[in-house]
């Protein structure tokens, strides 16, 4: 027995957004970063829901073939997710960074003062 591409999508949309909210629970991934991927996955079981949006989303962007809309579309999404990310970790670099320099001021200054 085979299943069609739309139950397949719906299912596939369920248990990513099943696995994201166990993840959330276990506190292996951060509230903010989940919400993105329920998101994702709320669009997967949309599309499973309704496979036609695609098409109709592909003829509005002017794209005849509708699976390369979903891929450019999955392209797009992925690589704003990249660059998102990477701000975040420059972020946090640059924090860390300005603490190792605060901590080694606060160090040397109370070497100098004759604390140990």
């Amino acid at each position: 027995m085979t299943a069609s591409l739309p139950v397949t999508t719906l299912l596939l949309g369920v248990g990513l957004s099943a696995v994201i909210l166990i993840l959330l629970r276990r506190d292996h991934l951060q509230f903010g970063h989940g919400l993105f991927w329920i998101g994702i996955a709320a669009v997967a079981a949309l599309l499973g829901l309704a496979p036609g949006l695609i098409d109709h989303m592909a003829r509005l962007a002017g794209i005849a073939y509708s699976p390369a809309f979903l891929l450019l579309a999955a392209v797009v999404v992925l690589v704003v997710k990249a660059l998102h990310t990477d701000i975040v970790n420059t972020r946090i670099e640059r924090q860390v960074r300005r603490l190792n320099q605060r901590l080694a001021i606060y160090e040397m200054e109370r070497h100098r003062d004759g604390q140990p």
